[in-house]
């Protein structure tokens, strides 16, 4: 029972640091971010953002999948299926979650050019190629880094609409805090 306690709480440590690291990373190559957040949604609802970064490319929307394995996916297909040496599972297609989520960001930021991703850990592999909008998240790390040394300021003219977009998350997490 120790041992099972143990490796859990190690798992659980190698997660967080992990997490801290992407998070730094993230962070290094972008002039701001804002991580886990709920912005306005179609039909009234809410649109989850993991994370939303301000770069020279515009603002990124990005979300990240830490699996480890095959990954075996396209864009037809609604179900992508990951195998390694333990086990498989299969998840829904995100990117139709990712379009919702440039949608709901271009609504409140309309002058921005606003990309989508779905950014994989270095440990998913592609063997039949990647589906539009995936990228491994060294790899865009590597060209945001590029891109941010050879542009090492935002223009001037995203800065409103980035700070439209963190007011709007702001004002969607206490207006869901108030809610009865």
């Amino acid at each position: 029972m120790a041992v099972l306690v143990a490796m859990l709480a190690g798992l659980i440590w190698y997660r967080r640091v992990r997490v801290r690291s992407i998070d730094a990373r993230l962070e290094s190559v972008a002039q701001g971010i804002i991580k886990d957040f709920l912005i306005p949604g179609d039909n009234a609802g809410e649109i989850h953002i993991e994370y939303a970064l301000l770069t020279v490319r515009g603002i990124v929307v990005l979300n990240i999948k830490d699996v480890q394995g095959h990954v075996f996916g396209s864009d037809i297909m609604n179900d992508w299926t990951v195998i390694d040496d333990r086990q498989r599972f299969t998840f829904s297609n995100p990117q139709a979650a990712m379009f919702d989520r440039v949608a709901a960001v271009s609504r409140i930021a309309p002058n921005v050019p606003v990309k989508g991703y779905i950014a994989f850990t270095s440990s998913a592999i592609f063997p039949k190629g990647q589906p539009d909008h995936v990228i491994h998240i060294d790899q865009l790390l590597t060209e945001l880094q590029r891109e941010r040394e050879s542009m090492p300021k935002v223009l001037d003219a995203f800065a409103p609409s980035w700070e439209l977009l963190q007011q709007q998350a702001v004002i969607t997490q206490v207006s869901g805090l108030v809610k009865v």
